[in-house]
């Protein structure tokens, strides 16, 4: 039987992703409004993005407790 997850460690691991999710929201911004628009870049960021949003929506269910216990 898996132990149950760490809610301490779940939190602080949200923490860090939201915040490293606004930081990239921040860096597209200011990408977007350099004059030479490095597409490649955005393209990347945007993808890294993505890829945490879908971490804290995973590490957000673990927190969930199952109702079926």
């Amino acid at each position: 039987m898996p132990l149950p997850p760490d809610p301490a460690k779940i939190s602080a691991q949200l923490i860090e992703l939201r915040t490293e999710h606004r930081d990239l929201d921040a860096a597209i911004a200011r990408l977007y409004d350099d004059p030479a628009i490095d597409e490649l870049a955005i393209k990347r960021l945007k993808k890294r993005k993505l890829r945490i949003r879908d971490m804290i929506a995973s590490l957000e269910s673990r927190l969930i407790p199952d109702l079926d216990a």
